[in-house]
């Protein structure tokens, strides 16, 4: 996960066919992220979106 990923870890992203999905947006709060599935669920109201939370990996310490 890049360090531009880590400052926006809320991602809404659109389910498609196929177990298939696609990142919308990423958003840096869960707010922001939810507004932006209200915009986009009433301009494609037959999408199926959800929001989720994407933890960074921790980073491997080489000793």
């Amino acid at each position: 996960m890049t360090y531009s990923e880590r400052l926006y870890p809320w991602a809404v992203i659109r389910l498609l066919p196929r177990m298939q999905r696609v990142v919308v947006g990423r958003y840096r709060n869960r707010s922001d992220a939810e507004g932006h599935l209200r915009a986009l669920e009433r301009l494609m109201p037959d999408g199926k979106f959800v929001i989720i939370f994407n933890l960074p990996e921790p980073m491997d310490e080489e000793t």
